[in-house]
């Protein structure tokens, strides 16, 4: 279904409609709302920000795209929930159950000093193929601060820009930039170390 049937199905009142946005959007809309009110609060910000969607759709100027819309009312949602309290971002240092792949790693030319290890004859796909490391996987970005979780969620499953992930989370972008890096270390610590052990 392309956006424009999707927005006609949406004004039309169609339930299908809606069940394919909610299917789409959920994941991105969820991140947004807990990078800024915590996971604690977060389903409840996406449940008013869905009301609001539905009650506005015949208002969706289509000035951006519809991605781009839900994910404003969703910020927009949350900040209104944190009344006038301006968050404080902070560049946590939480690692995940494996550690990061730290600076020493590297040489100052940005080249590995020791490369990583080398992977068993399964590829990389095999390997996410496997449920113990799909578990492991999301043990580590459970175990990282919400905020960089929900960067990390935002740029690479649901492929957002770095400048949308700015205006979404109301934060700089070299902190978007710093947030992104360390998670992906994070994540990267995890698949070396169950390369090399075979365990999580």
């Amino acid at each position: 279904m392309t956006e424009e049937q999707l927005l006609a199905g949406l004004r039309a009142g169609h339930q299908a409609a809606y069940a394919a946005l909610v299917k789409q959007y959920q994941g991105a809309m969820r991140a947004v709302a807990i990078a800024i009110v915590g996971s604690s609060n977060a389903d409840e910000v996406v449940q008013d920000s869905w009301l609001a969607v539905v009650r506005n759709i015949d208002g969706f100027a289509e000035r951006s795209s519809l991605k781009t819309w839900l994910l404003t009312i969703t910020a927009n949602t949350a900040k209104t929930r944190l009344k006038k309290q301006r968050r404080e971002v902070f560049i946590e240092d939480l690692r995940g159950p494996h550690g990061s792949i730290d600076a020493d790693r590297f040489k100052p030319d940005g080249h590995w000093a020791e490369g990583p290890a080398g992977w068993h004859s399964d590829s990389p796909e095999a390997l996410l193929d496997a449920q113990e490391l799909r578990d492991c996987l999301e043990h580590t970005l459970n175990s990282l601060s919400e905020l960089q979780r929900s960067v990390l969620m935002l740029r690479d499953r649901q492929c957002l820009e770095l400048t949308e992930i700015c205006n979404l989370l109301d934060i700089s972008h070299s902190n978007v930039r710093v947030l992104l890096h360390r998670a992906r270390l994070s994540v990267f610590a995890t698949l070396e170390h169950f390369e090399v052990t075979g365990e999580c």
